[in-house]
C-alpha cells in the first residue's frame, strides 16, 4: 500500500486490491484420493473480505478510488487473469524474497506473475529502501 496509494494518486488511477484464496485440498487416504474442504475456503474468503475492507478503511481512507476482489485459485493465474480482464495498467505486489531452498520448495508467486502478467509489474520487497515521495 505504501507504493500503490501514491502511484494511484499521482496518475489519478483506480486501485484494485485482489486477494487470492488457494483451494484447500487435503489427501484423505489412498482409497478416496484428495478431499476439498469447502468450509475452510469459505472461512478464508470471509476473512479475506474483512481484511480488504479494513485495509481500504485504514490505509486508503478515500485518498483514491478503490475496489476489492476475492478470487479462488492459483494466485499468479488469478492475478494475471484479473489484470487482463480489467485492462490493468500496472500490478504492484509485495514479495517475501525467499531464496535458496525456500524458493525451490515454494516457488515465487511474484516471479510467476511477472512472467504471466499482461502489463508491467512492480515487485516491492519490504526491506528495500523507499523511493516514493508521499507528498505527490
Amino acid at each position: 500500500m505504501h507504493y500503490a496509494i501514491p502511484f494511484a494518486r499521482q496518475f489519478k488511477a483506480k486501485l484494485y486490491l485482489v486477494y487470492v484464496v488457494e483451494p484447500t485440498i487435503y489427501p484423505a487416504d489412498f482409497s478416496f484420493g484428495q478431499v476439498g474442504l469447502p468450509n475452510v475456503e469459505s472461512e478464508l474468503r470471509t476473512k479475506a473480505e474483512e481484511e480488504l475492507r479494513e485495509l481500504i478503511e485504514k490505509e486508503i481512507q478515500g485518498q483514491v478510488e478503490s475496489e476489492w476482489q476475492v478470487k479462488t485459485g492459483l494466485p499468479f493465474v488469478e492475478i494475471a487473469s484479473f489484470a487482463k480482464d480489467e485492462n490493468i495498467d500496472l500490478i504492484i505486489l509485495a514479495t517475501h524474497g525467499h531464496t535458496g531452498v525456500e524458493h525451490i520448495l515454494f516457488g515465487s508467486t511474484a516471479e510467476k506473475i511477472v512472467r504471466k502478467a499482461p502489463c508491467p509489474v512492480l515487485v516491492v520487497r519490504s526491506d528495500e529502501r523507499d523511493f516514493v515521495d508521499e507528498r505527490v
